[in-house]
């Protein structure tokens, strides 16, 4: 089976959130859809190994920030590449309430839903919900996974649905040992500045090693 035909399937990049007994948690998704236009209803996928995926069930209900094309990249690294048990991921995150729930402000587009139904899979959790609350807060164009994987040059989570073992590249690169992302400098293989600082998750030159 050769399992890079996954990547020709379209996704999107979304931060998800919800409530900790109060404390605004979230993670980032790709695998989300629109079940059905009325009743309107959403599903998406958040892997067991998520804190975000205990809070969800506590709560049950969740929100979904679509991503836009020039939201921070470091969204993705600081939902996407540590945990809400240990982070607060939301302390330096602009975000609004609306519906009930933390929603960030760097998103083109926002979803609020209550659980009405779930699936388990050997890995994930799929949530079923039933929307509650949705707005377009932007004209921006929403990020698509290939965007990220081609343009902003970001690497898929462990825990994502989609996650897939990369290649080795074919001439060292610095790679983040945090969050995957490869320096793609002119001269990529040859040393890091000194003052870089990872786009994705904010890691210093010593977090990179050369691959």
């Amino acid at each position: 089976m050769n399992t890079n035909a996954f990547r020709s399937l379209s996704y999107g990049v979304y931060v998800v959130s919800s409530w900790d007994h109060g404390r605004a948690v979230g993670c980032i998704a790709n695998s989300a859809m629109q079940i059905t236009s009325s009743p309107a209803t959403v599903a998406i996928s958040i892997n067991h190994d998520n804190y975000t995926n205990r809070c969800i069930a506590d709560c049950g209900r969740f929100a979904l920030a679509v991503l836009a094309e020039d939201s921070d990249p470091a969204l993705i690294g600081n939902f996407g590449f540590c945990s809400s048990q240990t982070v607060d991921k939301f302390a330096d995150t602009p975000y609004s309430i609306r519906g009930n729930l933390p929603v960030i402000h760097d998103a083109c587009a926002y979803v609020v839903c209550e659980v009405v139904d779930t699936m388990e899979t050997e890995t994930h959790t799929v949530f079923l919900g039933k929307v509650t609350d949705a707005d377009v807060l932007s004209s921006r164009d929403p990020m698509t996974y290939a965007y990220y994987h081609k343009v902003v040059k970001g690497k898929s989570p462990k825990n994502a649905p989609t996650y897939l073992p990369e290649e080795e590249p074919a001439q060292p690169k610095w790679v983040c040992t945090v969050c995957g992302y490869v320096y793609d400098g002119e001269t990529p293989f040859e040393e890091l500045p000194d003052d870089y600082v990872c786009p994705i998750c904010k890691q210093p030159k010593s977090a990179f090693v050369k691959k």
